[in-house]
């Protein structure tokens, strides 16, 4: 494993509030997230908002939203604070001005006047020619009196950040040495003409003045780490930080259907969709762990809490990993299994609430209904919205209850009508409403007097008194149900 005990660790985790949170990124803050904890260092959730054409408030909002809801939680950042504020770059456009004005006094960065007319130009030329297509260092070396010829024809400049002329040789702390050769990574702008500062600045400044030791992030963003090399090694010379260049580890694409990078359209990359449908973070979490690294060989379902304990950044797989949602949602059921019953029923409350089918807040005959209910379902569901669908028929007002129709035809037909009949007269006939009663008769009549297979026995009684033939089982659902509802919706399919 990589000595990261030299210095006390600081991660990182900086989305950008673009659109809704996607999965990859949650990916990226839980291994950041269990990097720190794991080597009992600090956490640090800040937001890249310079984006003024795509980033927006209910954005942020819902990222902070998110976080809270996974458990993700952070020592320094946006809402808690910290002594290296503030934490949203949109507020941080003086320090980058600084910092850019300081590279350009130190040698490290130079204007550059080139139209994109002429920097496209160049490009197409060196293609043609088989030479490397980046910038071809035009305005490096330009006298004082040549840049001044420039200002003088009104063209602008953007600030454009001075590559050294030796290869860069790095550790990731995923995938081993890696080298880019100076040919390769030509210099590149770190501000606009109009002097707004560009992620190329922006990221590593913060880096720099927050301490940050260890930055994990996608394999995406690979090709732009030799570039901050440089800079954290200008940054140096200037005074930017405390000299310290963080270590990278670069984390596997997650891919979806057709082996293709999953992306933020693609419906299974949605967070918010997992939250709606009744995911538990601690379940969505230890799947999104399995997406490039495994607490062992034989294992697949854990806590938080053990991923912290057990989480070596070197044993991340540099691969691609697949994601499956069928997998996710069965590693989501595990979860909900592993609850204590008191607290699946509180967290399947905000989904009937807000299915229409129970007060808000929930009345004491509605919770402690539902309190009996939930050891029905627990070992029977794989998300939260599961839960609510299968207990809809305890819940819903009886003037809206309904069949489902495929489920009707099926099951209730003449002869399914004929066994409900059978069942009614014969539960109408029960002294005493529990379970242990009402199997003994239904399975005295149905089975033993009718000779019907359980399936054709209580499939008929099942759609008709809950509404589909995928129910809690049959006879504890019954005297939760309650005799007159039960033999009301029997008698009204007959």
């Amino acid at each position: 494993m990589p000595d990261v005990a030299a210095k006390p660790v600081v991660a990182r985790f900086c989305p950008s509030p673009t659109g809704n949170p996607h999965v990859g990124m949650a990916r990226t803050a839980l291994f950041s997230w269990a990097f720190a904890r794991h080597n009992r260092g600090r956490f640090v959730f800040r937001i890249e908002d310079t984006d003024t054409s795509r980033d927006t408030q209910e954005s942020y909002e819902l990222l902070v939203d998110v976080m809270r809801w996974l458990g993700l939680d952070w020592d320094e950042g946006v809402e808690v604070g910290g002594p290296n504020g503030p934490y949203r770059q949109s507020e941080r456009m003086h320090i980058y001005a600084d910092v850019g004005e300081r590279l350009k006094a130190g040698g490290f960065a130079y204007p550059c006047y080139c139209t994109p007319e002429e920097l496209e130009a160049r490009r197409v030329r060196a293609r043609e020619e088989g030479r490397p297509s980046g910038y071809d260092g035009t305005c490096r070396n330009l006298t004082a009196e040549q840049r001044a010829a420039n200002e003088a024809e009104g063209r602008s400049s953007v600030l454009r950040f001075k590559m050294p002329a030796d290869d860069i040789t790095f550790t990731d702390l995923v995938r081993g040495e890696i080298t880019f050769n100076a040919e390769n990574v030509q210099d590149y702008v770190l501000m606009r003409a109009n002097g707004h500062p560009l992620y190329t600045l922006t990221n590593p400044t913060d880096d720099a003045l927050m301490g940050i030791t260890h930055v994990l992030r996608g394999e995406d963003l690979l090709s732009s780490t030799p570039r901050q090399i440089a800079l954290y090694q200008a940054f140096a010379q200037i005074g930017v930080g405390d000299g310290t260049t963080p270590e990278f580890g670069h984390l596997p694409y997650v891919l979806g259907d057709g082996n293709r990078k999953l992306s933020k359209r693609d419906p299974e990359s949605n967070l918010l969709g997992y939250r709606d449908d009744g995911f538990l973070p601690e379940g969505l979490l230890n799947y999104l762990a399995l997406l490039g690294w495994a607490i062992s060989d034989d294992r697949d379902i854990f806590t938080l809490q053990e991923m912290v304990e057990a989480f070596e950044i070197d044993r991340v797989n540099p691969n691609p990993a697949k994601f499956d949602l069928k997998k996710c949602q069965a590693i989501n059921g595990e979860h909900i299994r592993m609850l204590d019953g008191s607290d699946l029923t509180e967290r399947l409350i905000p989904y009937l609430v807000a299915d229409g089918l129970m007060d808000e807040p929930p009345t004491d005959e509605q919770r402690a209904l539902l309190a009996d209910a939930t050891p029905l379902v627990q070992e029977r569901i794989g998300t939260l919205r599961e839960g609510a669908a299968l207990l809809r028929f305890l819940f819903v007002a009886d003037g809206d209850f309904s069949i489902d129709e495929k489920d009707r035809t099926k099951n209730l037909n003449e002869s399914g009508q004929e066994t409900a009949r059978a069942a009614l007269e014969e539960l109408q006939a029960v002294s005493r409403w529990d379970t242990d009663s009402i199997e003994t008769a239904l399975r005295g009549r149905l089975i033993d007097q009718m000779g019907l297979k359980p399936r054709n026995a209580f499939g008929p009684v099942r759609v008709a008194v809950t509404g589909s033939r995928v129910s809690p089982p049959l006879f504890e659902s019954l005297e939760l149900l309650g005799r007159q509802r039960a033999l009301a919706r029997l008698h009204a399919v007959i």
